[in-house]
């Protein structure tokens, strides 16, 4: 349960930076939001890693099928750093 939810929500991360590609090659963005795309699916793809992996499996199972967990891709979105006062 818990290999087959992980590979899903791979997917669809994987998903997420193919879209990011696509509109580059179609000229919509430019190859630094490719980049930060590439970014989010990094930090995103590490801690869907972290639940499924880390601790135990049967825990991670549990919570899968009671209450499927956050979005991972706004979970991997980079943290806003406050702007400092100018």
């Amino acid at each position: 349960m818990v290999a087959a939810y992980h590979e899903a929500e791979l997917v669809a991360l994987v998903d997420r930076v193919g879209e990011a590609v696509d509109r580059y090659r179609a000229d919509e963005i430019d190859a630094f939001d490719v980049d930060r795309a590439l970014f989010q699916y990094s930090r995103a793809a590490k801690e869907l890693w972290k639940f499924c992996n880390d601790g135990q499996v049967e825990l991670a199972a549990m919570v899968i099928s009671e209450r499927p967990p956050h979005d991972w891709w706004e979970r991997g979105a980079p943290r806003e750093r406050p702007r400092p006062a100018l």
